[in-house]
């Protein structure tokens, strides 16, 4: 198992896009992509756990849209200062 981190893809110093990985057994490949706000898709396992977060459109979304998603799938919020390099634009 893995705790949870943040990836962030950058384009010519801009954030292009990120994931928010879940705690999951290393290997779990997504089968189903559900949309939850503008620019945030999350992304579920085989066994319909949620096993990461697409951040599609990184600069404008707030840690706490990101959190508000976590508690609709019964996880813990995140700290904002782990979420900040989203807002290092």
């Amino acid at each position: 198992m893995r705790e949870h981190y943040l990836e962030i893809t950058y384009c010519k110093g801009k954030p292009l896009a990120a994931y928010l990985y879940l705690s999951a057994a290393s290997g779990v490949k997504s089968v189903r992509t559900e949309s939850r706000d503008a620019g945030l898709l999350v992304d579920f396992g085989p066994e319909d756990q949620p096993i990461g977060l697409e951040i599609t459109a990184p600069e404008q979304m707030t840690a706490a849209q990101i959190n508000e998603v976590l508690r609709s799938l019964d996880l813990s919020p995140m700290k904002e200062e782990d979420l900040s390099p989203l807002e290092a634009v």
